[in-house]
């Protein structure tokens, strides 16, 4: 409760002093996937398609990380420090990695995720190939392997012989289970390969690179070998070099600027490139210098550039149905994305329908189906209808592709509203899933809707019966009911959804202690129109005031006074129904000559109990006749979320 006081003897100067007081998109076939990896860094990441599992290191945090496909992490494997190179085995049994901490290869068994072995190699270990059962692994500017396939396991290194590598980026390695024998170095430069069939490594070709390489892939045949950056043209590109001479080739154009690449089992190229402003990874299909497919990173960050690729993060589902890459933003999170149909275009599907219509007349959708390899003519596409007698979609006779992939069909929509007609494309072997769609506004009839008590005022608390009318309808005879009271701190809420009774009414009761806007909802049918109508009742404040401090009640003529000693102050106790911020106005009269005169109203600020006391001091003299009341004022009283509300005259005298 707040309590304030007045100087009565001031207030009753003024009041006698005056007499007055002046107041058609292109669609993937399935959603790619995004999740959060729980590493710190990102040294080399390997796919295991048999048991759908991706492999991640981090050498900073000395962890394997296990997910899923769709990146739900399964494992989470600790204490390698500086791991780095990962290798899968040929039967899918074991994942190799590399562990600077130990100079040590460890194994990783695929189905229970626990460490098999431990091997010693002497040397810290970087990039791993798994080449006809034996470890291969770069060390420096060498490599060597590790043969477990006897009693004992056997490490050779320095086997590059006398190839002068001598870059300062390390050494990569690439190999390909289809190409039995085979292993390829690279290091800043320079890039051989090598017959590994017998015991050692033996040199079949040395060539060039760019010294910008940060990956090396072979392709499956076994005829080329991919470099992560290289010339097409001495643009930014995925490189490509014969493996029987090692003279380049053409490659593949992608963005700037080029940091990763791996080539799937049917000879697909994933090609990433450092790109802040443009697609982070680039799908080729064997020679063909135009991407099939691009994916373009989110900005998960807080620069104006998107997140970015790893160095190298890019890997293959051994189905090709995925490129699995790991991005980076500035805030240094990794994330696993799972991007899919990687090998298959994206076609484009357009449709065109009226943009309005009449309801029960025949109406032309027209559209077109494009792809980078055209689509052959008589493509059967599917049609769906949507509208407020189908909101699941009805399916229309489907329709076929011209040779220039266009198609055209016409349907008599039997409702109004929106009406939605979808167009899909299956997909093929080559070419992902595509839809697209068009809405049409086809007419309704209007119905008649009203509510009444529109700009009544009650008293606080009254219980107020709302009826809303709806006219004539097709099927549709359901009315909802909101009340939404005055003021930021209550929302609309609905009274009432039902149906109309026989003569169209459906009633809901509001107790108005708020200016209420109350609104009837007929959501519409199939012939006739939505419609909604508002009525808005307005409601009296609740106040009162009580008196203490007087020694007695009494009349003066027929008006009930409260007698107070003139050394006495009086105390006006106000209570109203709280809302933050509000006050209540304090007017006070003084009678003279027999007219009430005003002392300029004060406002007063409620409690949370909404209560506020005000007392008089005490004036000092006897004989003078004085009367107060308490207001709530729309808007002066600090809030507009009830009706100016004035309280009841409490009149008062001073005696000796």
């Amino acid at each position: 409760m707040r309590r304030r006081s007045i100087a009565t003897a001031t207030a009753l100067a003024v009041a006698l002093g005056s007499a007055a007081l002046v107041g058609g998109v292109a669609s993937p076939a399935s959603a790619d996937s995004a999740k959060v990896l729980p590493v710190k860094s990102v040294g080399d990441i390997v796919v295991d398609g048999a048991h759908q599992r991706v492999y991640v290191s981090d050498p900073t945090g000395g962890t394997i990380v296990v997910t899923d496909y769709s990146g739900t992490v399964k494992a989470k494997l600790t204490g390698l420090a500086g791991v780095t190179g990962l290798a899968l085995s040929a039967d899918s049994g074991q994942v190799y990695a590399a562990v600077k901490d130990g100079n040590r290869i460890v194994s990783v068994e695929t189905s229970t995720y626990t460490r098999t072995a431990s091997h010693p190699v002497g040397v810290t270990p970087g990039d791993l190939e798994v080449v006809d059962g034996r470890i291969w692994f770069a060390h420096g500017t060498d490599f060597g392997s590790l043969d477990t396939s006897g009693p004992e396991p056997v490490v050779r290194l320095a086997q590059r012989g006398d190839i002068g590598f001598s870059g300062a980026f390390g050494m990569f390695l690439a190999s390909d289970p289809a190409v039995p024998g085979v292993l390829v170095a690279g290091n800043g430069g320079d890039l051989a390969v090598y017959d590994v069939s017998a015991d050692g490594a033996a040199l079949r070709v040395k060539g060039s690179m760019d010294t910008a390489v940060k990956q090396l892939d072979l392709t499956p045949d076994g005829k080329q070998v991919l470099t992560s950056w290289g010339d097409p043209e001495y643009g930014y590109g995925i490189g490509s070099y014969s493996t029987a001479d090692l003279t380049e080739q053409s490659g593949y154009p992608i963005d700037a600027y080029p940091n990763a690449v791996r080539v799937a089992p049917d000879g697909s190229v994933a090609g990433g490139s450092f790109s802040w402003y443009d697609p982070d990874v680039h799908v080729h299909r064997p020679g063909d210098p135009v991407p099939v497919r691009e994916y373009d990173f989110p900005n998960t960050g807080d620069s104006s550039g998107a997140d970015t690729l790893v160095d190298g993060a890019l890997a293959w589902a051994p189905d090709s149905s995925r490129v699995f890459a790991v991005s980076v933003n500035t805030h240094g999170t990794h994330t696993l994305r799972a991007l899919t149909d990687p090998t298959k275009e994206l076609p484009a599907l357009k449709v065109s329908a009226p943009t309005k219509s009449e309801r029960a007349k025949k109406l032309t959708v027209t559209g077109k189906l494009t792809s980078r390899t055209p689509l052959p003519a008589g493509t059967t596409l599917k049609v769906t209808r949507t509208d407020v007698d189908a909101p699941k979609g009805k399916a229309l006779a489907g329709v076929r592709t011209k040779a220039d992939g266009g198609f055209s069909f016409t349907d008599t929509p039997p409702a109004g509203g929106k009406v939605t007609y979808k167009v899909s494309y299956a997909g093929d072997a080559t070419h992902a899933p595509a839809s697209g769609s068009d809405t049409v506004d086809v007419s309704r009839k209007s119905t008649t809707l009203s509510l009444n008590n529109n700009g009544k005022l009650y008293s606080y608390g009254k219980k107020v019966t709302f009826t809303a009318h709806l006219g004539t309808t097709y099927k549709n005879r359901t009315v909802s009911i909101y009340a939404d009271p005055f003021g930021s701190d209550k929302s609309k809420k609905l009274l009432k959804t039902a149906k109309v009774n026989s003569k169209g009414d459906l009633s809901a009761t509001v107790t108005m202690t708020r200016d209420t806007t109350v609104s009837a909802v007929f959501a519409g049918d199939a012939r006739y129109a939505s419609k909604t109508v508002k009525s808005t009742g307005y409601a009296r404040a609740k106040v009162s005031t009580s008196v203490s401090k007087h020694y007695k009640t009494g009349k003066i003529g027929s008006t009930t006074y409260y007698y107070f000693r003139k050394n006495t102050d009086p105390v006006f106790t106000t209570t109203m129904n709280y809302y933050e911020g509000r006050k209540q106005r304090f007017q006070l009269q003084v009678y003279h000559g027999g007219t009430w005169y005003d002392s300029p109203s004060e406002y007063f600020a409620l409690g949370t109990d909404g209560k506020s006391a005000v007392r008089l001091e005490a004036p000092g003299e006897s004989g003078i006749r004085a009367r107060m009341r308490s207001s709530y004022v729309n808007g002066s009283s600090g809030d507009t979320v009830n009706s100016t509300t004035h309280g009841a005259w409490k009149y008062f005298t001073f005696t000796k």
